[in-house]
C-alpha cells in the first residue's frame, strides 16, 4: 500500500499529521485534544511523553479495569452434561477476558504500553482455544505487558517458561526419551532468529535442550523435573555445551540474526512492511543495543526520520483491533457490560479476536484485512458505534463544514476527492456521515 493509496495529495505533512501518524502507531489513534495537545508540544516531546507514560494502576484510565479473577473449573470428568457446563464456563471466561482487555485498550489514558502489548500478543501468538486455561492467558498477558519494554532476553526467558505458550506448542511434557520439537523450531524460525538462520539439527538439539517441564494444573506454573531433561552436550547453531532453556535462550537472543529479526519484527508492525532500510537498520540495531532494549529501539523507530516519510505513512492497515478501538476512543466510547457479545461478535466477523490468534505465526498484516467483506463488517460496525457516540463537534458544524469536523473527530488529516465527495451527500445526517466515515479507505489505513 502506498503512502497515497487513498488519492490524498502526497505532500510534505504538517507537524499535526505527524504526530496525528504518530498516535495511530505508538497507541490506537488520537482523538482531536489528544492531536492538539501533541502538536503544540511538538513531535519529540510527544514521543518522550508516550514511552514516559503511565503504565498498570499508575494509569487512570484502567485502574477502574483490574484484571478479572478467574475461578477454577473442575474436571467435568466423561459426564456430558457436566462437560457442557465446564465448556460454558470456560466460554464465558473468555469473553470476560478478552473484553477485559479490549476495555483497557479504550480507556488508557497511555496506551503506548497496551500497543505494545498487542505487538507482542501477536509476536508470541499464543491461543486460548488450545490451552483452554483464561487465567494461563491472562498471565502470559500481563508478562508480555511488564517486561514487553525492557531487555528482549528476559522477555524471551520469561515466555519459554510461560505454561500457556508450553501447553500452546506442546512443551509440557517434553522428556528425554521423547522430545517434542514445536516450541523449539518457533523459538528460532519465529521468536529470536526468523527463517534461515538455524538448520533441522539446531531444532533437534534445542528440543533436547527445553526438556524436563511439566505443567502444574493446581498451581498453573511449570515445574522442572530434572529425571526428564536431556542433560547430554548438545549441539546449537556450531556451539556445543550443556543447554538447558537458559543457556539456549542466552544463545538465541545473542546471535546477530536475532538483533536483525527483533528489528524488522517491530518495524514491520509499527512502521511499513518488507525489508527494513539498510541505514535504518545500522541505527535501529544501534539503539537495540548489547542490552536488547526494546524501549530504547522504539524510541529510535518512532523518531526516526523515514517514520515519519512518505514510505512509511500510510503504509500500513488497521488490524480489525486497531480499528474498533481507535473508533471508540475517537468517539469517546466506553463500552459497557452489555457492549461486550457485540463487540466480540464484530471483531469475529472481521477476523480478528483477542486471544485466538488463528496459528503460531500470527494474525495477517496488510492487505489482507481489507476485503469486500471487511468493509461491510467495519461499516455494520460503526453504525452501531456512532449510536453510543455524542457527536455534537459534528452536528453543531455548519453542514458545509461537516466532512472535516469529522475528520478532525476521527484524527484523519484528509479525504480524498472520492471520499469527500460521497461524505458530503450525507453532510445533513451526522451519525450516517460519521458511519461512513469509519467504513472509508481513508480510515482503514494505518
Amino acid at each position: 500500500m502506498k503512502a497515497d493509496a487513498t488519492g490524498a495529495a502526497a505532500t510534505a505533512p504538517s507537524t499535526r499529521a505527524q504526530v496525528a501518524h504518530l498516535l495511530r502507531r505508538a497507541g490506537f489513534g488520537g482523538r482531536a485534544d489528544e492531536i492538539d495537545a501533541a502538536e503544540q508540544a511538538g513531535y519529540e516531546a510527544t514521543v518522550a511523553a508516550l514511552l514516559a507514560g503511565p503504565v498498570g494502576s499508575a494509569d487512570p484510565g484502567v485502574a477502574a479495569t483490574p484484571p478479572p479473577a478467574f475461578a477454577d473449573i473442575p474436571a467435568p470428568g466423561r459426564d456430558p452434561a457436566a462437560r457442557k457446563q465446564a465448556n460454558r464456563q470456560r466460554a464465558q471466561q473468555y469473553l470476560q477476558l478478552a473484553s477485559w482487555w479490549l476495555d483497557r485498550m479504550v480507556r488508557a489514558s497511555g496506551p503506548l504500553v497496551e500497543k505494545r502489548t498487542w505487538f507482542w500478543h501477536g509476536h508470541w501468538a499464543t491461543s486460548v482455544v488450545k490451552v483452554r486455561s483464561a487465567a494461563l492467558m491472562l498471565r502470559q498477558n500481563q508478562t508480555l505487558r511488564s517486561l514487553g519494554g525492557g531487555d528482549f532476553g528476559a522477555l524471551a526467558q520469561a515466555m519459554v517458561r510461560d505454561p500457556a505458550l508450553a501447553v500452546w506448542l506442546d512443551e509440557a511434557g517434553s522428556t528425554r526419551q521423547a522430545p517434542n520439537e514445536n516450541l523449539a523450531r518457533e523459538l528460532m524460525e519465529l521468536f529470536t532468529l526468523g527463517v534461515g538462520h538455524y538448520t533441522e539439527d539446531d531444532v533437534r538439539a534445542a528440543a533436547r535442550a527445553l526438556t524436563g517441564w511439566r505443567l502444574d494444573r493446581t498451581s498453573g506454573q511449570l515445574v522442572f523435573v530434572p529425571a526428564a531433561h536431556d542433560d547430554t552436550p548438545k549441539t546449537v547453531l556450531g556451539r556445543t555445551a550443556n543447554y538447558d532453556s537458559v543457556a539456549l535462550v542466552d544463545l538465541l537472543v545473542d546471535q546477530p540474526a536475532s538483533h536483525a529479526w527483533v528489528v524488522t519484527r517491530m518495524w514491520n508492525r509499527y512502521a511499513a512492511p518488507g525489508p527494513v532500510p539498510a541505514d535504518v537498520m545500522s541505527r535501529l540495531q544501534t539503539a537495540y543495543g548489547s542490552g536488547r532494549d526494546l524501549t530504547a529501539l522504539l524510541r529510535a523507530l518512532l523518531l526516526d526520520p523515514v517514520f515519519r516519510g512518505p514510505a512509511v505513512v500510510g503504509a500500513l492497515a488497521k488490524q480489525p483491533v486497531e480499528y474498533v478501538v481507535g473508533a471508540l476512543r475517537a468517539l469517546g466510547v466506553t463500552p459497557d457490560d452489555a457492549d461486550r457479545t457485540m463487540l466480540l461478535a464484530a471483531l469475529r466477523r472481521l477476523g480478528q479476536v483477542p486471544f485466538e490468534p488463528p496459528n503460531v505465526g500470527g494474525w495477517p498484516s496488510g492487505d489482507a484485512w481489507l476485503t469486500a467483506a471487511a468493509v461491510q463488517a467495519r461499516l455494520d460496525f460503526a453504525r452501531w458505534a456512532v449510536t453510543k457516540a455524542d457527536l455534537g463537534v459534528v452536528s453543531s458544524a455548519p453542514v458545509g463544514s461537516r466532512v472535516d469536523a469529522t475528520a478532525r473527530l476521527l484524527g484523519l488529516d484528509a479525504w480524498s476527492a472520492r471520499s469527500r465527495a460521497a461524505l458530503q451527500e450525507v453532510a445533513g445526517q451526522p451519525r450516517t456521515l460519521v458511519a461512513l466515515a469509519l467504513a472509508a479507505p481513508e480510515y482503514a489505513v494505518n
